[in-house]
């Protein structure tokens, strides 16, 4: 494959899972605040085994804002695609297991990213370029 549709594909793998990501995260806020149907949702709809319902909705939230921005600067890319993937996994087996196509699609793209890395158009690339070898 030629360098440039590496860094195209690179780039596609962190743009559109992030922006499906940010999305998201963008309808659980009003400004600063987290909404009243996000509680009521990770209460009901998104209650997960384990983690109490109103720490699921603010590091939901955060990682909803935070992990897509790491993505589409590549920077912590790796491990920023392992957070969504395990977030993805979540969501899968414990909030929608029918939409396992959405899903899948969602895991391939960071599957990619954590064994390939982000790409040339990246600061992860950017920094690694610019240490001084040992």
């Amino acid at each position: 494959m030629t360098p440039i549709l590496t860094d195209l594909a690179g780039l596609a793998l962190r743009v559109f899972p992030a922006a499906v990501f940010w999305q998201s995260g963008r309808t659980k806020v009003d400004g600063l605040s987290i909404k009243d149907s996000t509680w009521f949702l990770f209460e009901h709809e998104y209650a997960l085994p384990v983690i109490p319902s109103d720490w699921a909705a603010v590091a939901a939230t955060l990682a909803e804002h935070l992990l897509p921005v790491l993505l589409i600067l590549g920077l912590m890319t790796r491990l920023s695609a392992l957070a969504l993937l395990a977030m993805t996994a979540t969501i899968q087996i414990f909030v929608y297991p029918s939409a396992w196509i959405t899903h899948g699609l969602w895991a391939a793209a960071f599957l990619a990213l954590i064994a390939h890395g982000p790409g040339r158009w990246s600061l992860d690339h950017v920094l690694q370029t610019r240490r001084v070898p040992a």
